[in-house]
């Protein structure tokens, strides 16, 4: 322990010292912070379109009236529709509606719809797919109330977990598994191989020290630091951005040091494995935060991938802290996801800390 405690306080100072793992652990996670809190975004307000507004009775001005108090829209209002073609190739409309010449007299038609034509820009299919749900509800509403659309029934919709469909909230708890991932394994992959770039693994391997007691030395500080960055992302989520918390800290701190742990094995593993702090760094984004980021399940579906892609997931350390920080964000303390999810990231982490110590041997050729 006298040996282990020395470790420790050398690479606590190093750290101190270290300008550059204060960026990484404080500096950076407040930069991604404020890109997904701020700057992505799943939710389409203001979407940009044009009303062709072949036909101008009353009626029409009240529906086009609808599409102008929508959230949902920007309106352009025109007269012909090959004002709008030009917009539209530009990209500075999505889509836009046409209501034909005889809309009215439709409407006068016993058990008759008026119809409407909506035309979206298809370059980019989630923003058309919206822009046509969003004019259809928009028309279904106004239709409804014109007393053209009668129920027998009185349907309320309630959303659980994340009653305002608030895709921030979804974004956040999901991004402190992408910003933790960044950390763990960033810094602990410039760990090792700063040593050997510096000359000073030479003198560790000259030492008494045993390998997981320098295992453990390397682990053990950047585990603290961490997790008080993890900690500065929750305070700032919670109180910064209004993401709910309805789980408890204990699950918290539990699920987070699973994860932490293994991160920081693979980022251990990295730096062992390179000797070179570029290649680590490269290694770092390229096996650690790009599979975290697309594979995790933080942006893409899981189960929309392909078969094969959704095997490869299960290999993936990130999937199972979002899902883990969504329920606990989202839900609550939801044990069974918990458990099920620590279970499978500690055994990854031992699996990279028995290679890390399987290829750190003392001796230098």
């Amino acid at each position: 322990m006298r040996i282990l405690r020395a470790l420790i306080k050398k690479e606590a100072f190093q750290i101190i010292r270290d300008p550059s793992t204060i960026l990484i652990s404080v500096v950076l996670p407040m930069i991604l912070m404020f890109l997904y809190g701020f700057g992505v975004s799943l939710d389409l307000d203001h979407l940009r379109i044009g009303i062709v507004m072949e036909d101008t009775a009353p009626d029409v001005q009240s529906l086009i009236k609808s599409f102008t108090d929508s959230p949902y829209f920007d309106v352009k209002i025109v007269r012909d529709r090959r004002e709008l073609e030009e917009d539209l190739m530009k990209g500075h409309i999505r889509g836009f509606v046409v209501i034909p010449s005889y809309f009215s007299s439709f409407r006068n038609r016993p058990s008759t719809v008026a119809p409407l034509q909506v035309i979206a820009d298809g370059s980019e299919p989630n923003t058309a797919n919206f822009l046509q749900n969003y004019a259809r509800g928009a028309y279904l509403n106004w239709l409804h109330q014109e007393g053209e659309i009668a129920s027998l029934t009185d349907i309320q919709s309630r959303y659980w977990y994340n009653e305002q469909l608030e895709s921030r909230f979804f974004l956040l708890s999901g991004s402190l598994a992408i910003i933790m991932t960044l950390i763990g394994t960033l810094l602990t992959a410039l760990v090792v191989s700063r040593e050997w770039e510096r000359g000073t693994m030479e003198a560790l391997m000259s030492t008494p020290v045993s390998i997981r007691q320098l295992i453990a030395g390397k682990v053990i500080p950047y585990f603290v630091l961490g997790m008080v960055s993890m900690a500065i992302c929750v305070i700032v989520s919670t109180l910064g951005y209004g993401l709910p918390f309805r789980g408890s800290w204990t699950s918290l701190l539990l699920v987070s040091s699973a994860f932490l742990f293994c991160a920081l094995a693979m980022g251990l593993f990295i730096s062992t494995v390179s000797k070179n702090q570029i290649i680590a760094s490269q290694m770092a984004i390229v096996v650690g935060f790009l599979p975290a980021y697309i594979l995790s399940g933080f942006l893409f579906e899981i189960t929309s991938m392909p078969l094969v892609i959704q095997w490869i997931t299960y290999i993936i350390p990130a999937k199972y802290f979002v899902q883990s920080l969504q329920t606990l964000f989202l839900v609550g303390n939801i044990w069974s996801i918990l458990l099920y999810n620590m279970l499978f990231m500690i055994a990854i982490g031992l699996l990279f800390f028995f290679l890390t110590a399987r290829k750190t041997v003392k001796r230098l050729d």
